[in-house]
């Protein structure tokens, strides 16, 4: 059923309609991803091979008759559970922050009344105030229009702005881009005069929300880390439990304790699961996501935060992100006068000039240019004749595709005559000047000049006019050329120090911009952009063959006059030339560039829903600046991913080993379940929340980017942990069989054993925690994470060693001071020695190259 027709009052929806047709139609928002709830989660767990470990293992405790035993590990399974739920619903939260990508405000009119809502609480009938420079947030009919203009280049791909009319009889509903038409669409931009719409379409109905909604429905695939980590888990698991195995068959038929052979088994497929790897996987990307979004990015896909650390080009545009998107005045010329911004004072010369600029701008501006001019106004010619507070503005001109100048026609009380402020493209005022060609050549020498040093260069004029109907055109007033006027965007004070430090990481920077030649070589030379490749521009690009322009892109880093379907060229000749790209981008017609890139980055500030679903990043303050923060951080998280893996594998080695030597020479068991979930309840916060809260590396900026298709467990990583693991095995099995033949009982040397594993694992931490740094570095290194699990380890383990009840369940005897002593001492010993061979090369032979 249709809905019904707004009040002909323009009173706008009820509160209690448009709340109900909410309910029924949904947000005005693209679609997004359902989150998991807690029994969704916990049902993941539940699939998890060492949650079924522990549980068979306390099964068969109970069967066994030891419900101490079986307690305890029955208690590390709810503590499992809940540690596991807690970091989910820690990581869901946070990706539902991450989604939240502000959708614009709109003024509605319910009840008869303005006010301003969300432009998600937007529904279908509803009417909106349209204003300029204001998105407009659902496709809409206009019910009335006053000189209304919208920019709907997002959606066209035209650059050119175009003029919309009220609805005077019913029309169907045309595609974007035509001019005259009543028709408004989502994510389009009012960039002049005002209306009143209807709202047509909201959400994935409207012409924007279909691309996104489409964009949207692509799943995302395993990234390569992620099938990297998989394939090491189904490595491992396969030879645990293969392992396991054999251990039950050999113990239950050497021993004939089958049941006590299977709980052996269970001890051993512990050991060697290392389940760790996609935690360390899950934890890393979703805090990487969390830290990012601390310096206004956001992070929609794994994927992109493991491929930052591998770019090699950052593809920007040059206005918002370079630049502050905040016009100045740089420079005013009038009869032969120069005025620059350094001066102190406005000299008299120029204030005609400065004066029909602000009357040929709007009264309250938006346009980041007429800003400009009534700013600089205020600033040198408040309570001077040159401001017309008490003027009446009786008629306006628009831009137009054939005539880039606009007109204000003011009526002052004292005057008879009409006066005429004109200010657009220099060859426009140029043109309606008729200036005579020795003036016009200094004009075009001139704005030339201007544009060279990056600045937007306008032309100002002025005329009169006595008569009562308006001419159809600007050409029929006889004007009178004033100046030039010189205005800036500055480059935002962090892009020249970014720029440098991509340099030093190896990193290509190049501008793709849609502005003129000379302000895009201007504002790359300010910004540090190399410019011995010259520009490339739109016109010319589009003339190359993709092998040609892969030749060009070798030493161009200036593009100008580029549309947005020829990023994606660019995007591709990059990527066939090996590189990994990270593209910016704005608007739907953005999408497939950003999309195409290794690195698709959306702008949060001035972009589309639609540009940023089809992007794995998006700055929320559109700055260069973020970008480069970004790409440190992720080869901070790749850098850390690497010591967490290689920690991981190296204490499992012991720990394996530990379970299974004592088995195949017939000594007494060393690790029961209980001891491995005791130590697995120390690994899991260690290689996830301590290695991944690891500051970055001093050389992380000043090395080239890694390979993008690099491994990240390496043959030298992995004999590196094989090293220190056996190294730690044996240390720690020497350690338990000298005990043994000094007749020390069983359980004290289990107690003194496991005490030496454990201050080991934590020299493992330490060695581990930077790849060519010193013991006293490594140690100086600021890790709150580190010190807060060490202190807890540590507290476990006292509890374990001297409450009586904790001391029966895990096996262990009273150890006296000497022991403990020596235990410690060995521990210690471990780091220390493998410190000694890192500081021998081991280290810097493994650390990414410099």
């Amino acid at each position: 059923m249709a809905d019904s027709p707004s009040p002909s009052t323009n009173a706008g929806l009820s509160q209690q309609e448009a709340q109900a047709r909410l309910e029924r139609d949904g947000p005005n928002e693209l679609s997004q991803a359902q989150g998991r709830n807690l029994l969704h989660i916990a049902l993941e767990v539940a699939k998890e091979p060492m949650f079924q470990l522990l549980v068979a293992a306390g099964l068969i405790y109970l069967a066994l008759g030891d419900l101490g035993e079986a307690l305890m590990l029955l208690a590390f399974v709810t503590i499992t559970i809940g540690i596991t739920i807690f970091q989910e619903r820690r990581s869901e939260k946070v990706l539902e922050t991450l989604r939240d990508l502000t959708s614009p405000r709109a003024t509605v009119i319910r009840d008869g009344l303005r006010q301003q809502v969300a432009g998600r609480d937007l529904v279908m009938g509803d009417l909106i105030a349209l204003a300029e420079g204001e998105r407009i947030p659902a496709d809409a009919v206009l019910l009335s229009a006053n000189d209304l203009m919208t920019d709907e280049s997002l959606l066209t791909g035209e650059s050119a702005s175009v003029s919309k009319v009220a609805q005077t009889e019913y029309m169907s509903a045309a595609r974007p881009g035509g001019d005259n038409l009543p028709f408004v669409y989502s994510g389009s931009m009012v960039v002049r005069g005002q209306g009143l719409a209807e709202v047509t379409a909201t959400g994935g109905r409207s012409e924007i929300g279909k691309i996104g909604s489409a964009l949207a429905d692509i799943k995302d695939e395993a990234t390569p880390l992620n099938q990297q980590m998989r394939r090491l888990v189904r490595i491992f698991s396969v030879l645990g439990l293969t392992l396991s195995v054999i251990v039950v068959l050999l113990f239950g038929l050497t021993r004939g304790h089958w049941l006590n052979g299977v709980l052996a088994g269970i001890t051993l497929a512990m050991s060697m699961l290392p389940q760790e790897f996609l935690l360390i996987l899950t934890v890393f990307m979703v805090m990487g996501s969390w830290r990012l979004s601390q310096h206004r990015v956001l992070a929609r896909r794994s994927a992109t935060i493991e491929t930052l650390g591998a770019a090699t080009v950052l593809c920007t545009d040059k206005t918002g992100t370079l630049t502050a998107n905040r016009m100045s005045i740089a420079q005013l010329e009038a009869d032969g006068h120069v005025w620059t911004s350094d001066q102190a004072e406005l000299p008299e010369e120029v204030h005609r000039l400065m004066e029909y600029g602000i009357l040929a701008s709007e009264v309250d501006p938006f346009d980041p240019m007429e800003v400009a001019f009534v700013e600089l106004g205020q600033q040198h010619l408040r309570d001077t004749e040159h401001l017309h507070a008490t003027w009446v503005l009786a008629y306006e001109y628009g831009l137009s595709p054939d005539m880039l100048a606009m007109s204000h026609l003011w009526k002052a009380a004292d005057q008879a005559s009409h006066i005429i402020a004109t200010k657009g493209a220099p060859e426009a005022i140029a043109d309606l000047c008729h200036l005579p060609a020795e003036q016009l050549a200094k004009v075009r020498q001139s704005a030339e000049a201007m544009a060279t040093r990056g600045m937007r260069v306008l032309g100002v004029a002025k005329a009169r006019f006595d008569g009562s109907e308006w001419p159809g055109q600007q050409h029929d007033f006889d004007f009178e050329f004033l100046g030039l006027v010189g205005l800036a965007d500055p480059l935002r004070p962090s892009v020249q120090a970014a720029i440098r430090e991509c340099r030093t990481a190896g990193i290509k920077v190049a501008m793709i911009t849609g502005d003129y030649p000379a302000t895009a070589l201007a504002i790359a030379e300010q910004a540090g952009i190399d410019t011995s490749g010259g520009v490339l521009k739109g016109d010319e690009l589009q003339t190359l063959s993709d092998e040609q322009l892969r030749e060009r892109l070798a030493t161009t880093r200036v593009f100008a006059r580029i549309m947005p379907e020829q990023k994606l060229r660019i995007v591709n000749a990059y990527k066939a030339n090996g590189d990994v790209v990270a593209m910016t981008g704005d608007g739907v017609n953005d999408a497939p560039s950003l999309k195409a890139a290794h690195i698709g980055i959306a702008m949060g500030g001035r972009g589309t829903d639609v540009a940023r679903e089809a992007s794995g990043i998006i700055l929320m303050d559109d700055d260069f600046a973020s970008i480069v923060r970004a790409v440190r951080l992720g080869r901070r998280i790749y850098d850390n991913l690497r010591k967490a893996i290689t920690f991981v594998l190296a204490v499992h080695i012991p720990i394996a080993g530990l379970s299974l030597v004592p088995l195949l020479f017939g000594w007494p068991l060393i690790f029961y379940p209980v001891h491995i979930a005791f130590l697995e309840l120390v690994i899991d916060p260690v290689c996830s929340i301590v290695f991944e809260a690891e500051p970055a590396e001093r050389s992380v900026m000043q090395r080239p980017p890694r390979a993008a298709n690099s491994p990240l467990l390496s043959f030298k990583l992995l004999l590196w942990s094989v090293f220190q693991g056996g190294t730690v095995l044996l240390a720690v099995g020497g350690f338990f069989v000298l005990l043994l033949n000094r007749g020390l009982p069983q359980d004290q040397a289990r107690a003194a054993s496991f005490v030496a594993l454990v201050v080991a694992s934590f020299g493992l931490i330490i060695v581990n925690r930077a790849f060519d740094a010193t013991l006293i570095s490594a140690l100086a290194r600021p890790n709150r994470a580190l010190w807060r699990m060490l202190a807890a380890t540590i507290a476990l383990l006292a509890a374990a060693l001297w409450i009586p009840a904790l001391r029966t369940i895990f096996n262990f005897g009273a150890l006296s001071g000497d022991l403990l002593a020596g235990a410690i001492a060995l521990g210690l010993g471990v780091l220390l020695a493998l410190e000694l061979v890192k500081k021998m090369g081991a280290g810097k032979a493994l650390a990414p190259s410099a």
